[in-house]
């Protein structure tokens, strides 16, 4: 607890400008930034370009490059982290496909949180359907995103969302049943 609190307490001053707790806090966070990668690097089968200590040095540049952001706890900070890795996952997917235009992507199936990710080609047919559950639904795409590329658990999600656990598990129920669909093979093909 205390240990969340000092986190806390170096991110707010980090994010009104003293760069001194920023480097206080780098170190603190590092292992768990580290594990994170890890953590999405696992689900890239062999074809990444990126390591995992890359993963976190980008995702370190791209939270310098953050001015004045109201950070709120722990949770709130790994859940901007995750998104960060997201994006520059999905961007080096993106230009590994441009390098091999034509090459044929399969559908992947959605079974809960790890098959999400479970191969470079189908980030894209993720995100791609995330940024259309986004579209009409910010909250449930929000859940998709905590829950899976920041790990987080229900009670942490509803601490980010300031909604009830009870939400964020409705909202994570119909949001994969929603994936499901957006992600399966259209019949015939």
């Amino acid at each position: 607890m205390a240990t969340a609190m000092r986190l806390t307490e170096l991110l707010q001053r980090w994010g009104t400008g003293d760069k001194e707790a920023l480097d206080v806090l780098m170190p603190q966070v590092h292992r768990e930034l580290r594990n994170l990668a890890a953590q999405h690097m696992r689900h890239e089968r062999g074809f990444q370009t990126l390591q995992a200590t890359a993963l976190v040095s980008e995702t370190y540049l791209k939270l310098l490059k953050l001015k004045q952001i109201r950070w709120e706890d722990r949770d709130h900070f790994f859940a901007i982290a995750a998104r960060l890795m997201r994006r520059i996952l999905v961007d080096a997917a993106r230009a590994r496909n441009a390098q091999k235009r034509g090459a044929g992507e399969e559908h992947l199936q959605l079974d809960e949180a790890q098959a999400v990710q479970n191969a470079p080609g189908d980030l894209l047919f993720v995100d791609d359907a995330l940024q259309r559950l986004q579209s009409f639904d910010a909250r449930k795409a929000q859940v998709v995103e905590l829950r899976v590329f920041a790990g987080l658990s229900v009670d942490e999600i509803a601490r980010v969302l300031n909604v009830s656990p009870e939400t964020v598990k409705r909202d994570w129920r119909l949001a994969k049943l929603w994936l499901v669909h957006e992600l399966s093979p259209a019949d015939g093909q």
